[in-house]
């Protein structure tokens, strides 16, 4: 499960970095490449079902302890009737064996039942442990994810109307300069005011 979560973290470091390493004109605005948090965010919703497949892993574990406490159990009374039958053969201790008989048959049964109750609680506690950390996880990453979209989303506006706002700018400067004979002397230094380093 530890290297299900290094996974997690893993890709959520690469989310972070991506977002580090973005393009940052104006200083405390971020651009990140579509493609790049996409491809990081299906790779981390695909790494949460694993955490149900240990869980499934789990439930199956419990499976197979109660069949090998059956098959114990089984073996058991087999090999306590067969030396049962042995020991009836001699009539001088029929009744003797006949009680010894009951007394294992009963014996293995409640340490069946115990080996049972015993697998049944393991299992449980590990499907209840597997399953919460796989909630837990899931949910963490579901609201990272939410938070990082909205900041993106956010962060995207205000770039918007920052753009808007310098278009209008040159729009206007456009206008006034238009009227002037030195327009075009006068352009390498607008160009060079808006040029993106």
């Amino acid at each position: 499960m530890s290297s299900q979560q290094d996974v997690i973290y893993g890709l959520m470091n690469d989310l972070e970095e991506a977002l580090e390493k973005g393009f940052s004109p104006f200083g405390y605005f971020s651009l990140v490449k579509k493609d790049t948090v996409t491809n990081l965010l299906d790779r981390l919703y695909a790494a949460l079902p694993d955490e149900v497949k240990e869980a499934k892993a789990l439930l199956r574990r419990k499976d197979e302890l109660q069949y090998e406490a059956q098959q114990k159990a089984e073996k058991i009374i087999a090999d306590a009737q067969a030396e049962a039958n042995q020991l009836l053969s001699e009539s001088n201790l029929l009744r003797a064996v006949q009680k010894e008989a009951e007394k294992i048959k009963e014996q293995v049964i409640a340490e069946c039942d115990d080996i049972k109750r015993k697998a049944f609680e393991e299992a449980d506690a590990l499907r209840t442990q597997a399953m919460d950390d796989a909630s837990r996880i899931k949910e963490g990453a579901s609201v990272y994810a939410e938070e990082l979209f909205a900041n993106l989303e956010q962060n995207l506006g205000q770039m918007q109307e920052i753009v808007k706002n310098c278009q209008v700018a040159l729009e206007r400067r456009r206008v006034e300069n238009s009227d002037n004979a030195n327009y075009v002397n006068q352009t390498p230094e607008y160009a060079q005011d808006f040029r993106v380093q």
